[in-house]
């Protein structure tokens, strides 16, 4: 492994991480800048690369549930855009064919068509990462996003297989029945791996086990990886595993961007041609947009998932590289395809990293494309009676929940941007609504100034959506008091700054919680009280002899 990989990765990562741009770009500069000095990726940069897809595509399927892909904005969603993007593309494609522009000559009909499709896709690879970095993959918009990118592999892996020419073994049938059928066994396996470093081995085992299994029978390995992940979906250890192979697949996925990046350098016509292309991208965006609304999605879902699809894909990149290797299309194209995906990840990474201050900005011009009917999921939210509200229901927020009912009674109410887990709590007998504090619809709907809550506890992973969220709660007029857990010390002066009456640090606090626990609980801390009043007594006469 050349050490000029990880020395640039590093160094352009941080450099734009200190602008507020995510990593991910910083690699991608990184790999342009290693080509500009004749620095190679070569085979073992592009194992790594591939790796980390594969890695991808498994925690992909440790998430997946498939009733999702069941919507019809899910599938039809992924459908008509590919399509009409593919109609879109093709068409420019021809017309500059026929007018002899550079790199377009020598395409045809068939070919124009070719590279249409691979630009129609979106970059699974981008979107996950991006939505992991805001902790978002619980969102609504997230599983939109992620539903579509799906769709767009599954259609991506039957092309590929069809165009290749290999007809899966006969032995393919057989694979998938086995999987089922072992998955039991393979599901207690994975319980007995406790919590440590065996667990993850054990996910990196199922991921090779799957990705090879399927090569072997003449299908994709990428799809193999999914399913297999799929398969421990339903595992109480599924979330947990998916974090524990999380930094893994990280590192991983470093190499796939410094590969793209790395790829080859494009001539002055190719580069002109990728800029093209980069630049048409809010067409594509706001195609998705359009859609998705049309399914009766809020606009704030719709436009959220649509820029965490604005770019183009890696899967783009494979189908031009069947292209070129069938000799339907020159090289050359495939250079300016990695350089057009290279561009879109760029502008997309800043207009994700700022998708909800965008939204509030431009809530008011959007609003025209959302249909009077909402999807049950989107109906707008009354807090009630309610007095204290806790955002944020995961472990933390479900623990503050039950205790403050168990004091006060049922005068709290929770809210969670995860469908599942409302449903999930709803069963449990909690009063949770769906709601993302992240969203200023959310506080337009919810009226903190009007509503009877007097605390608010912020229960949320990203210290930022907590600054988010006091500040809209200050800008509407609330006048009750918030507080906020948080996991790192740096995070408490960023809500306190924000104008938090209290945060409470559980790595801190958890010793502390501990010992109440025990005091409250065990007979060891009252024998300890009863001995130590009583050696206090006893000593009391000695010590007023001495004055004390």
């Amino acid at each position: 492994m050349n050490p000029l990989w990880i020395l640039a990765a590093f160094i352009f990562g941080a450099v734009v991480s200190r602008i507020g741009l995510p990593p991910l770009v910083g690699y991608l500069l990184a790999g342009f800048a290693l080509n500009s000095i004749g620095v190679t990726g070569g085979e073992t940069l592009k194992t790594i690369a591939d790796a980390g897809v594969t890695l991808l595509l498994f925690t992909i399927g440790l998430k997946l549930k498939i009733k999702s892909l069941a919507k019809p904005e899910i599938w039809a969603g992924a459908s008509i855009h590919m399509m009409v993007t593919v109609a879109v593309f093709g068409v420019v494609i021809q017309a500059l064919a026929f007018s002899g522009a550079p790199l377009f000559g020598s395409l045809t009909g068939q070919t124009a068509l070719l590279i249409a499709f691979a630009l129609s896709f979106s970059s699974t690879v981008f979107a996950v990462k991006t939505l992991e970095e805001k902790k978002e993959m619980a969102s609504r918009h997230a599983a939109v996003a992620i539903g579509i990118l799906i769709m767009q592999d599954i259609i991506a892996v039957v092309f590929l297989a069809a165009s290749t020419g290999n007809v899966p073994s006969a032995w393919a049938p057989l694979l998938f029945v086995s999987l089922f059928i072992a998955r039991p066994v393979l599901g207690r396996l994975m319980a007995m791996c406790g919590h440590g470093e065996l667990l993850m081995l054990f996910g990196i085992l199922m991921t090779v086990a799957g990705h090879s299994g399927f090569e072997l029978v003449g299908l994709k390995g990428d799809l193999g990886a999914l399913l297999t992940g799929m398969l421990f979906a339903s595992h109480p250890k599924a979330r947990e595993l998916a974090d524990r192979l999380l930094g893994f697949k990280d590192l991983f996925l470093i190499g796939f961007f410094l590969n793209i990046g790395i790829s080859g350098s494009p001539t002055p016509a190719g580069l002109i041609i990728a800029l093209a292309l980069a630049l048409v991208m809010p067409l594509k965006t706001g195609l998705f947009l359009i859609i998705l609304t049309r399914f009766k999605l809020r606009v704030r879902t719709s436009l959220l998932a649509s820029l965490s699809l604005s770019n183009y894909s890696e899967f783009g990149l494979i189908v031009a590289s069947i292209g070129v290797a069938n000799g339907w299309i020159s090289a050359e194209w495939l250079v300016t395809l990695a350089i057009a995906l290279s561009m879109t990840f760029i502008m997309a990474a800043p207009l994700n990293a700022a998708s909800h201050s965008i939204y509030a900005r431009m809530s008011g011009r959007l609003h025209f494309f959302e249909t009077s009917k909402r999807l049950p999921e989107d109906e707008p939210i009354y807090p009630g009676d309610a007095e204290i509200a806790i955002l944020g229901m995961g472990g933390v927020g479900a623990s503050a929940y039950d205790e403050m009912r168990r004091r006060y009674g049922d005068i709290v109410i929770g809210v969670d941007f995860n469908p599942e887990e409302v449903s999930a709590h709803r069963k449990k007998g909690r009063r949770v609504l769906y709601g993302d504090a992240e969203d200023s619809d959310f506080w337009k709907r919810i009226e903190p100034s009007k509503s009877k809550v007097t605390l608010v506890m912020l229960a949320l992973p990203d210290p930022r959506t907590g600054v988010f969220s006091i500040q809209q709660m200050k800008e509407r007029g609330y006048k009750g008091q918030i507080t906020a857990s948080v996991r790192y010390e740096d995070e408490i002066r960023l809500l306190k700054d924000a104008g938090v009456d209290a945060v409470y640090s559980l790595y801190e606090e958890a010793g502390v919680g501990f010992a109440d626990h025990v005091c409250a609980h065990m007979d060891y801390c009252k024998l300890k009280h009863t001995t130590g009043l009583e050696r206090r007594e006893k000593d009391a006469p000695h010590a007023r002899r001495l004055g004390m």
